[in-house]
């Protein structure tokens, strides 16, 4: 289930508050910080973001 386009636009990364990048599309769907250092990505379950840290892994 993907998340509305207007609540990607006024999420940040909970880590470094860079805004984040929509990979619902995607398996597993994620949200992904845009920063080179940080990139850490945050799963969507059921259509709402989990942005917690601990919840957020480095992807490949």
């Amino acid at each position: 289930m993907p998340v509305e386009a207007s609540l990607i636009e006024i999420l940040a990364c909970p880590a470094c508050h860079a805004p984040l990048e929509d990979r619902t599309a995607a398996d597993p769907a994620e949200l992904i910080c845009t920063s080179a250092d940080c990139g850490l990505a945050y799963p969507v379950r059921d259509g709402i973001p989990v942005l917690l840290v601990d919840e957020a892994r480095r992807p490949a």
